[in-house]
Order: C-alpha cells, then structure tokens, then sequence
C-alpha cells in the first residue's frame, strides 16, 4: 500500500532488468554510424506519470483516437493498392486461362518480389523521417525523400533483369513454358510499374510522417476508381487482353506518382519540408543503405516465409485439395495483416514522432495501446470466422473436399488471425525505433531455422500434411511475436529516445528538445 502512488507505467526497474539482458539500445551502441549523446535532453512536454485507472482510460482514449486517425486512412490506402493487382486477375479470368495464369504469376513472383525489395527499402524513410518531424526537424524531410529516391531507382535497375529474364527464370523454376513464354512477356511489359514502385513508396512514408495519410488515401481511392474501370474498358470491352492489362497497372501506378508528387511540389502544405532539390541528397548515402537493405531484409523476410510454405503444400498428397485450402486461409491471413499494417504505419508514425521530439513516456503509451487495440481487433475477428465456421468455406470454394479442410483448418486460422494482427504491430514499433537490422536476424531464426523446418518435418516425416505446414507457420511467427515482446519490455525508451536524437545528427539535423523529463 505504501507504493499506491507509483505510475502504473513505470521505468523503476530498468536497472534490474538490464543487469539480466541487454536492451535493444545496448544493440544500438555498436552500430559505428550513430554514436549515442549523453549530452541528448528530453523534451518537457511528455505526459504526465499514469498513477490511476482513470488517468489510465482518459489517456488510452487519447491515443486510441490519435491512432486510428492514422490507421483508418492507411488501411484504405493499402486495400486499394493491393486491389489494383486483384482486380487485373479477375478480369484476366474473362480473357482466356493462359492469359490468367501468366498475370497471376507475374504479379505473385516477379511483380510480388519487387514490390516487397521497393516498399522493404522505401520503410526505411518510416525511421528517418518520422524523428525528424518529431524533433522540428522538417527541413531535414526532403533530403531523406530524395536519398530515399536514389537508392530505390538505383536499385531498380539491377532488379529490371529480372523482369527482362522473367520467362527463363520461371522455367527454371518449374512453370509450364506457355505460362513462362506468356508471364515473360508481360513481365516486360510491367517494368514501368517498378520504378513507379521507387518513386511511390518514398513518397508514402513522407507524407505518412507528417499524418497527410488522408491525402494518400484520396489518392489511392481515385487511382483504385480508374483502374477498375479502365481494366473493363481496355481488357473487356477494347479485347487488348495482356496488353490492356499492363497498360492500366502501369498507368494506375504512375497517376498515384505524380498526383502525390504534384501534390509535394505545388500545393504548398510543406513549408520546410520541401524547399526543392539538392546536393545535400547524395551525402551520407551509406548509412542510408544500410537502413534500406535492414527495412527490406525484414519485410522480405516475413513475405518470403509464406510463400514458401504455399509452394511446400504443393508438394503434398493431393496437392489440389491442400494448396486450394491453404491458399483460402493464407487469403484470409493476408487481407488480416493488409488491415494490421494500418496499424504498423500508425504505430511508425507515433513512435518515431515521440521519440524524435524526446518523449519516452508517450512513446512507451503509444507501445501499449496499439498492442492491446491490436489484440482485441484479432480477437473480434477470429471470433466472427469461429463463430461461421460452417458457413464461409462454402463462400470460397465449391468443392466439398477444400470446405472440409477449410473447417478443420479454422482453429489453427484463427490462432494465427490474432497472431498476424499483434505482429505487424510490433515490426511497426521496431521500424518507428529504427530496430529493423534485428527485427531482420529475428525473423532469419524464428522464420527459417525453426518454424519451417518443424513445419516440413510435421508435414512429411509425421505425415501431419497441411495441418504440420500451418503448425510450423504459427510456431515460427509466434516465437517471432513473443521475441518483439520481450524486446519491448527490455526497452529503457529514454535511452531510445537519445539514439533518435544523435541518428538525427549524424544524418544532417540538429535536435531541438532541451529539457529532459525521465520516464520513470
């Protein structure tokens, strides 16, 4: 009773803690491109220490509101870009089987790769320009966009050959040579769509930074808008087929490019944070890699993973019964952390804002918000597919065989619906803290070298079939959730927020906070 008037979020143990296992920041020293300021002070404006429940609810409510005013606007912007690519493979569906093939494959290997490698590496500017914002920093803002540009369209040209030779890898590979002749072809076609890829994705995390996410989802909106109808016009209506196809995705990708670039250069809204290019832009360009590769290792990391497990179960006995079920929950799973990564960007906006403007205690509330808004959103909707277990398998497959397996697959879907939802959350954390080269390792362990061997071994040796692919799945992605927990509680975040400061320095800026308010 004598310590009733402690915070109820408190650093009071950090010492004990760290004496166990180092922290995340202790991590963080030994990268020789930050060095880390005891000088760095803490802003005053931090909130104020949580002592009861009702300061605890007034201030979850503020956050929460904070939080979905970011997540709402990103969850749209990300369902209409990723629907631009659905909407082409249904239609595809209408011009013949072949032409459906090759598209989908394009758009799930060679489309697919790119835009993980260009959105991976355009994350880093989550990290960057998010604590610069923060720390009054905007000036800082346009020289990352433009770094950001240079090393995505730098790295765009290497990745081109792999469209060029599309048709020769995916026979390599294993595809059928029409399909390959046919996805070839059309690879081709959509190399203006990856360097749309290098110029879009920095574009996002600027204005993502700032929270101008609903400009960003206006944008996607009309941009999701025209593709579908110019996709009917071009590939229906017109019979342009492939052809009609890569001319909307190219033009759909490029007009969110230069209406959100336009929108930069000459609305006027961005004061410091765009006065134009420059020099400036080409100088500490390694340091800047090596972000870039650390964000699109880790993306990367968690992309590859599924889609290695899809491509196992069809090594599987009566594969087109367990790839079809798989692929319903894994198209479940996905559009599950389509709507997750709404929170991953508000989580990086809030995080890394906090932390560049020195305010550990708002950036530690922040952590535990998302993470509890996140858990109920997973739970509410595992219970809804629970709860119809009996009913949605019908809606997506007529075969009653795939319905039976759906059904007994939904249990284990369910489990890995609320993992999937809490784990973008936390990698939105780590990319806010600028975490991304551990997170990075994190996965390689608990993606690689435990969860898809034991998914392999359940599967093939104990005979287990798609049910030992699943377990190893969430074992993998569990095992990494617990490990981005752990690295959460282990976080003293005013040494955090130092580190945001001095990466701020040794990048261009200068901090600007002066006073120092500890978290505990």
């Amino acid at each position: 009773m004598e310590q009733s008037n402690l915070p109820l979020l408190t650093n009071s143990q950090d010492e004990r803690i760290n004496n166990m296992l180092d922290p995340p920041q202790e991590w963080s020293k030994k990268q020789p491109m930050i060095a880390i300021s005891k000088s760095f002070t803490l802003d005053g404006e931090d909130m104020e220490p949580i002592r009861s429940m009702s300061d605890f609810l007034k201030n979850f409510y503020i956050e929460s509101v904070m939080l979905w005013y970011l997540a709402g606007p990103a969850i749209f912007t990300i369902l209409c870009q990723y629907s631009m690519g659905a909407i082409t493979q249904v239609l595809a569906g209408h011009v013949g089987t072949l032409e459906l093939a090759a598209i989908s494959l394009e758009n799930s290997v060679i489309g697919g790769f790119a835009f993980g490698v260009m959105l991976g590496m355009g994350s880093a500017l989550e990290t960057l320009c998010g604590q610069a914002y923060g720390a009054g920093q905007i000036n800082m803002l346009g020289i990352y966009i433009q770094r950001s540009w240079i090393i995505l369209i730098s790295s765009a040209i290497p990745i081109m050959f792999i469209y060029i030779f599309a048709a020769s890898i995916l026979k390599f590979i294993g595809q059928t040579p029409d399909i390959s002749r046919y996805a070839g072809k059309f690879a081709i076609w959509m190399i203006p769509q990856l360097f749309a890829y290098a110029l879009n994705f920095p574009i996002m995390k600027f204005l993502q930074a700032q929270s101008k996410i609903m400009v960003m989802a206006v944008v996607s909106g009309v941009a999701f808008l025209l593709h579908v109808i110019l996709s009917w016009l071009f590939m229906i209506k017109l019979g342009w087929g492939m052809a009609g196809a890569a001319a909307v995705l190219n033009l759909s990708w490029w007009f969110l490019v230069v209406v959100q670039l336009f929108y930069i250069l000459c609305s006027g809204s961005f004061g410091e944070a765009w006065t134009g290019f420059s020099w400036r832009a080409f100088e500490n360009l390694r340091g800047f890699v090596r972000l870039s590769l650390s964000s699109a290792a880790m993306l990367c990391l968690e992309n590859w993973y599924f889609t290695a497990l899809v491509l196992f179960a069809g090594y599987l006995k009566n594969a087109e019964v367990a790839v079809g079920a798989f692929s319903i929950c894994f198209n479940i799973v996905g559009w599950v952390i389509a709507l997750a990564f709404g929170l991953n960007a508000a989580i990086s906006v809030r995080v890394s804002n906090e932390l560049g403007a020195g305010h550990p205690r708002k950036t530690k509330f922040s952590v535990v918000v998302v993470t509890l808004s996140s858990l109920l959103f997973g739970f509410f909707i595992a219970l809804f597919f629970m709860t119809t277990r009996d009913q949605y398998p019908a809606f997506f497959a007529e075969s009653k065989e795939v319905q039976d397996l759906v059904y007994d697959l939904t249990p284990l879907l369910c489990i890995s619906i609320v993992v999937n939802v809490l784990q973008p959350t936390l990698s939105g954390v780590a990319v806010g803290a600028g975490w991304q080269a551990y997170v990075a390792y994190v996965n390689i362990v608990c993606y690689y070298i435990l969860g898809l061997p034991l998914g392999l071994y359940m599967s093939f040796v104990l005979g287990m079939d798609v049910k030992g692919i699943w377990y190893g799945m969430l074992f993998g992605t569990t095992t990494q959730t617990f490990v981005l927990i752990w690295m959460l509680y282990k976080t003293n975040w005013n040494q955090e927020a130092s580190i945001a400061g001095d990466r701020i320095k040794q990048w261009g800026g200068e901090t600007t906070t002066s006073t120092i308010t500890n978290i505990s």
